[in-house]
């Protein structure tokens, strides 16, 4: 990991092609106050709207973007948006692009960050991917809008919550079941007669059933 002294981030271990540059941002540094504390940069959670400003100016910064992300709206839905957009509200979950030199951001704290990227790097997407949104279909319809073949793509999974701390209901478990083949192999019964989670394989599976071979983090 390449932590950078200014704001608390770290590059991906992927092979991604030498233009696509990506971050995946910590904690650490920035000017928010409690609980937020300290590099928080969404603007929907309540935290003071100049300390959020002033975090994604210094995140612009430390990490020399050629230009202001596109920041969502998240919904945990499964709507993508791109760079020929007018918006800058745009109530998605993922961000595509096929423009060099624009920033595709999402954000997440437990959900599962996933970026995409074509191995001749010239199309990146960035997916916000809760169970909601992996359900509903995020994933799927992220590389319908990047146009190329699957495995032409590669995949990194971020930082998310770990399945011996996610339990869910029948409720969560039933739709996986219904829809991804293997899905039982993603759920664990614990003692509360509920099941625990694994985002990382239910993405897993639905990438490898797509036909993205080539995926890298969620160990």
């Amino acid at each position: 990991m390449n932590e950078s002294q200014d704001c608390g981030n770290f590059s991906p271990d992927w092979p991604a092609p030498a233009c696509v540059r990506a971050f995946c941002t910590t904690r650490q540094g920035g000017f928010s106050e409690a609980p937020w504390d300290s590099f928080n940069l969404a603007d929907h959670v309540g935290d003071n709207r100049e300390s959020v400003q002033l975090n994604r100016e210094l995140l612009k910064k430390c990490l020399s973007l050629p230009a202001e992300p596109l920041w969502l709206t998240q919904v945990h839905g499964c709507e993508v948006a791109s760079f020929d957009e007018k918006s800058t509200k745009v109530e998605c979950d993922a961000s595509v692009s096929f423009i060099p030199s624009q920033v595709c951001a999402v954000l997440t704290a437990d959900c599962l960050p996933l970026l995409l990227c074509s191995k001749e790097g010239d199309r990146i997407a960035a997916v916000h991917a809760g169970w909601r949104g992996l359900a509903a279909g995020v994933i799927e319809k992220t590389i319908g809008r990047l146009t190329l073949e699957p495995h032409s793509l590669m995949a990194w999974l971020g930082p998310a919550i770990g399945q011996d701390r996610f339990e869910v209901g029948n409720e969560v478990r039933d739709i996986f079941m219904a829809n991804n083949t293997g899905a039982e192999k993603a759920f664990i019964r614990n003692k509360n007669n509920r099941w625990l989670c694994d985002l990382y394989q239910l993405a897993k599976q639905r990438l490898k059933f797509l036909g993205v071979d080539a995926i890298y983090g969620g160990d």
